[in-house]
């Protein structure tokens, strides 16, 4: 197996897992029903060419299309297939799941130009404004509906229990053929979770409510199936392959790969206050803004290395092959990055001069940016050797520029306190736990000068030590944030700490912690 390939498989294991603790407890019922989704998607049977897929949905009168709502691309090529439906002079329904049945009237009224979008967010239950809050994809939805007056169905029922995802299937199918059967034959464009769009679920649902009279050609098309992507992976043709079909007639189209999605939902969980989305296309050009931003403000010129840097993301699979082509790492360094990589950890990498986000979020992109700076500003003294003690204040200043960078960014962006690390003590376990009891070990001996601080430090080079330099450094960014906010600390005094070469670090450290209160 390629190197690029095993790990993009592990980090896709990885978030697999983790998404598996974060939606834990999945009753019986879903799990039939994603197996089901399973078994028909795990291979294909040839691939199509995208001219195929669009002659393929010209004939559709039902078209269902998977959907992975915190995904934005997911919503942008159900827009293109409306696009294309409407070439055909048919009149084309949308029938969104984003949109509870429910709401209808309001929906109708956002349409007809009655109800401003910011109402009908706050009756949906959508807050407003660009965010990671997984609804993001579907405004541009209605917007392009509104703008070219076709009818939208919302879809979604509010339903709990054993059966909700049956009883979910049922309430949509009935409002689907509803709109099916009407006598002009409408095209109707079904946009739904990519489980429901298995031919045995939703579709088999409204061929029932259609009946044998008002009988429709239905066509599933899936986005970015993973069994469908390993496979082609496999083959060496994840990338040059845009479209395949599988076994049933259904067709699989495929833009992201299965670790861009997964990444899309965890940014999603763990969303910060005042975050937006940075979607991979952008993810270059919005850091180069901000790495700009960031160096007018620091009054360091980054010159042509603005232009050389390169930005990496999860979608890359290459990522380790890119590091090594661009800096000398020995194979237990890249061991290190991969290890790094696998724990879903932005980092910019100054050898390398290159900057991987494991978040597709503006704070991770702003606060690798400003170790970008930083790095233009003092160049391979970012990272001289150092022992263990003064290494460590060195990353605590290190990771309080990248954290004062993001709130430059986004000034509403929080920090843990000391309040919420005296809670993790008592709620996590294992190294978690002792990160947090380090951190406020640290911030109660800090008081009684640096001779007492030392004495606590975890100097194994270990997750220990890089996680309480990482809390330790965000508290002290956060603090220096509020003091330039405020007035108390002046640019030319930022301007100085990120050209300061840190010869001695733990100095440097307590003044500024001295300074800060």
């Amino acid at each position: 197996m390629r190197a690029s390939l095993a790990l993009h498989l592990a980090l896709f294991r990885r978030q697999k897992a983790q998404i598996a603790r974060a939606v834990d407890g999945q009753p019986p019922a879903f799990r039939a029903y994603e197996a089901r989704y399973r078994r028909r998607t795990a291979s294909y049977r040839h691939v199509l060419s995208l001219a195929a897929v669009h002659q393929r949905v010209r004939a559709a009168d039902i078209l269902y299309v998977g959907d992975y709502h915190t995904l934005p691309l997911a919503q942008e090529t159900y827009l293109g297939l409306v696009e294309r439906a409407l070439e055909s002079g048919r009149r084309v329904v949308m029938a969104l799941e984003c949109v509870e049945g429910r709401h209808q009237a309001a929906l109708e009224d956002y349409l007809t130009g009655r109800l401003p979008e910011r109402a009908l967010l706050e009756r949906l239950g959508r807050a407003p404004g660009p965010s990671l809050d997984g609804g993001s994809g579907f405004r541009p939805l209605l917007a392009f509906a509104r703008r070219h007056r076709l009818q939208v169905v919302g879809i979604d029922r509010r339903v709990h229990g054993e059966r909700s995802l049956e009883l979910r299937d049922a309430y949509a199918a009935e409002r689907i053929a509803r709109v099916a059967r009407a006598e002009d034959r409408p095209q109707v464009l079904v946009l739904v979770g990519q489980y429901h769009v298995a031919p045995c679920h939703l579709p088999a649902q409204v061929e029932r409510a259609l009946g044998e009279a008002h009988a429709r050609r239905g066509l599933v098309v899936y986005q970015n199936c993973e069994g469908v992507y390993w496979r082609l992976a496999h083959e060496g043709r994840a990338g040059a392959v845009e479209a395949v079909e599988l076994a049933d007639e259904s067709l699989c189209l495929l833009n992201a790969s299965p670790v861009v999605c997964q990444q899309s939902f965890l940014d999603y969980l763990e969303a910060e206050s005042g975050d937006t989305p940075l979607w991979d296309r952008s993810a270059a050009e919005r850091f180069r803004e901000m790495a700009s931003l960031i160096a007018r403000l620091a009054g360091v010129q980054p010159g042509r290395a603005l232009d050389e840097v390169e930005v990496a993301t999860a979608a890359d699979g290459d990522v380790l092959a890119r590091i090594q082509q661009r800096g000398r790492f020995t194979q237990a360094e890249l061991a290190q990055l991969r290890r790094h990589i696998l724990s879903r950890e932005s980092c910019y990498i100054p050898r390398a001069r290159l900057a991987y986000l494991a978040s597709l979020s503006l704070n991770h992109a702003a606060e690798e940016a400003a170790h970008f700076v930083r790095h233009c500003a003092v160049g391979d003294a970012m990272e001289a050797p150092r022992r263990a003690s003064e290494a460590f204040y060195a990353r605590c200043l290190e990771e309080a520029l990248g954290f004062f960078g993001s709130k430059l960014v986004n000034p509403r962006r929080g920090c843990a306190g000391p309040a919420e690390w005296a809670r993790r003590v008592a709620r996590m376990k294992g190294v978690e736990r002792q990160i947090a009891a380090f951190v406020l070990a640290h911030k109660a001996a800090e008081a009684e000068g640096p001779d007492e601080a030392v004495k606590l430090l975890p100097l194994r080079r270990d997750r220990l030590f890089h996680g309480v330099s990482h809390a330790l450094g965000y508290l002290l960014g956060d603090a220096l944030y509020r003091a330039f906010d405020t007035g108390r600390v002046e640019k030319a005094d930022l301007r100085a700490l990120f050209r300061d070469p840190l010869s001695d670090p733990r100095s440097t450290y307590f003044q500024w912690v001295l300074r800060l209160g």
